[in-house]
């Protein structure tokens, strides 16, 4: 019962910053010797005001003897703070009985009081506060004379109170700056939430009160799009909406913080499935756009949560590296998702290390190969051209799927040398089937939007196309629209110097990505590609056939051709027919396969043995986590 008295009490004053052990540890020491340093003046201030050697003696012991013990390595911080603090108020009691009615002497509490502020802690202001209400209240009683110089004498106990007032007035004063200094130091300037350094120390402070807390690691998908097209200022006045939202979905008594820029944190009281459901709540309140000057934004997040019960290692860091593995895990996954910590998670970070490492020098070990699967003209059935894709024969681990290594090699920026090495060995197999089958088969390639920042992606395609001597008219190169939004004149003026060269562009995925329908304005493309999102829902699909429809409609109007991927049943087939869509790709004509299993034919023909009852798979270029 007194316990939870003293734990409710505890909860009711205002919690600040642990000091840093070491910078503890500097300075408890220095005030250790401000104590002793205060005993050996106040022993030679009593000989000189007429005391003898046992006044001396005791002055020595009582100043000295609790700064000895806090000197003690094995007692905790409060307990030698707390030694600190009596022996620095003892000292200021003596010093008032030496220099007895002169009330200047009671200032030597106030600086004291200043002295103990360095440890940041309430328990040395209670000590403080206790003994200038006893001194003054019992020492003013017995001695008045001597503590007190005017009328207190006849009322000590009331002027000790007075005393202990402004003491205690001091005290606050004190802590208040102590706050405010740290509201500055451990707060956001933008969003004024707390940084990771307060995070990790409410969160250690939660733990060790007990009960079970979790944490949400939050980062937001693809932040970096908005600030690069839109500029800083605008991502600043889209986080202070996301950062409202934030704390929205939160409990009272939640903690959200901001600990990078693009990455926040939630401390929960609770379990990891309450810890889910406000992670939901996030996601969903995410999702909805939000309206700023330059038009309007919709941002996503992935979310990792992790509890303090899923290991035993109950410290502040392991939850947050625990939260920061299951995000980096939603990531992976696809974004925009939540994903709860496991045991196995810290594995598979590792192998995502080891896996990066062994990317780099996949290419020139040889384990890289690329795939090729036909795109077909709809009217008769004919391969017009190919598509390239990547394919990854790790020597001990077979083949890995696309979905695990390319959003792997975008993170770690191995996708420019991939992307290099793909469309060389791209244009060098169309130049060899164009040879062979007596007609200009278009060749396309993915282009990752790591290539147009890490290098030049015009110098590299011509350098490809005077190697294999492919026509540059039968090459297309294919980008996302999340390309477009990183740096959108740095990329039409690429895009725009690639068609100078005969080479045709080709918007993937479209309608799936951040730019909209009003990139098409401003872009230098030529074909559009109709994401198999659309065409998974044919023929039934109502609102898939109306934006179908749509897409092809404002192609022709921009003299566009149109592409549709992921097409997989004869139904579906016949209604982008029907829809006057040209071409098509998908599992219904062939799958993806290594060249040596691609038949060229006679005159305009190449065949490529399609594989009855194949699956709806995922298919990955060199475009992130594009799936078909």
């Amino acid at each position: 019962m007194t316990l939870d008295l003293r734990t409710r009490a505890a909860r009711l004053l205002p919690e600040g910053r642990l000091l840093p052990e070491a910078v503890w540890q500097r300075r408890h020491a220095a005030i250790v010797r401000l104590c002793l340093l205060s005993a050996g003046l106040l022993v030679v201030f009593a000989w000189v005001r007429g005391a003898g050697q046992p006044a001396a003696v005791g002055i020595l012991v009582a100043v000295a003897g609790p700064a000895l013990l806090a000197t003690a390595p094995g007692l905790g911080r409060k307990t030698r703070a707390s030694a600190t603090t009596l022996s620095l108020m003892v000292a200021s009691a003596v010093l008032v009985h030496l220099w007895e009615g002169v009330t200047e002497s009671h200032f030597i509490f106030f600086v004291m009081v200043g002295v103990v502020s360095l440890y940041q802690d309430w328990v040395p202001y209670g000590v403080a506060l206790v003994m200038v209400i006893a001194h003054h209240g019992i020492f003013g009683t017995l001695y008045p004379h001597a503590v007190y110089s005017h009328a207190a004498v006849h009322d000590p106990w009331l002027w000790a109170g007075i005393h202990g007032a402004f003491v205690l007035a001091a005290s606050l004063a004190h802590l208040a700056a102590w706050r405010l200094n740290e509201d500055q130091v451990l707060s956001d300037p933008l969003t004024g939430l707390a940084n990771r350094t307060l995070l990790e120390e409410i969160t250690h402070r939660v733990l060790v009160r007990g009960g079970t807390v979790s944490l949400l690691f939050i980062d937001l998908d693809d932040f970096k799009d908005v600030n690069d097209s839109r500029g800083h200022a605008v991502g600043d006045e889209l986080l202070l909406v996301l950062v409202e939202r934030l704390h929205s979905c939160v409990r009272p008594g939640d903690v959200v913080a901001r600990i990078g820029g693009d990455e926040f944190a939630v401390v929960v009281n609770g379990g990891s499935e309450v810890a889910r459901a406000v992670a939901e709540r996030v996601l969903v309140s995410l999702a909805v756009p939000v309206p700023l000057d330059g038009g309007t934004v919709t941002v996503r997040g992935s979310v990792g949560v992790a509890a303090s019960t899923d290991t035993a290692d109950r410290t502040a860091g392991a939850l947050l590296r625990n939260a920061d593995l299951a995000m980096y895990l939603a990531k992976a996954q696809g974004k925009n998702r939540v994903v709860v910590y496991a045991d196995g998670m810290a594995e598979a970070a590792r192998r995502r290390a080891d896996l990066a490492q062994d990317l780099v020098n996949a290419a020139a070990a040889g384990q890289l190969v690329v795939h090729y699967q036909p795109t077909v003209r709809l009217a008769d059935g004919r391969t017009t051209g190919f598509e390239a894709l990547v394919r990854w024969n790790h020597p001990e681990r077979g083949l890995i799927p696309p979905v695990e290594f390319i959003p792997l090699a975008e993170e770690t920026g191995a996708i420019s040398l991939i992307g290099r090495w793909v469309l060389r060995e791209a244009v060098r197999q169309g130049a060899a089937w164009s040879r062979e089958s007596g007609t200009p088969l278009r060749m396309a390639v993915n282009l990752s939007p790591r290539q147009f920042q890490d290098g030049d992606v015009v110098d590299d395609v011509v350098a490809a196309l005077e190697e294999s001597g492919f026509p540059a008219a039968q090459l297309t190169l294919e980008v996302t629209e999340g390309v477009l939004v990183r740096d959108v004149d740095s990329v039409v003026s690429q895009l725009e110097a690639l068609r100078a060269l005969g080479v045709q562009i080709a918007i993937d995925d479209f309608g799936t990505g951040f730019s909209g329908l009003s990139y098409l304005r401003h872009l230098p493309a030529d074909i559009i590609k109709i994401d198999r999102s659309f065409v998974s829902d044919l023929p039934s699909g109502r609102s898939a056939t109306t934006l179908i429809t749509s897409i092809v409609e404002l192609a022709r109007t921009l003299g566009l051709d149109v592409v549709a991927e992921g097409v997989e049943t004869e139904d579906q087939r016949q209604a982008l027919r029907q829809l006057d869509c040209a071409q098509a790709q998908g599992y219904l004509f062939a799958r993806p396969e290594p060249a040596d299993r691609v038949t060229v034919g006679p005159a305009a023909s190449v065949r490529v043995p399609a594989q009855a009852g194949a699956p709806a798979a995922e298919r990955i270029g060199l475009e992130g986590t594009r799936t078909r």
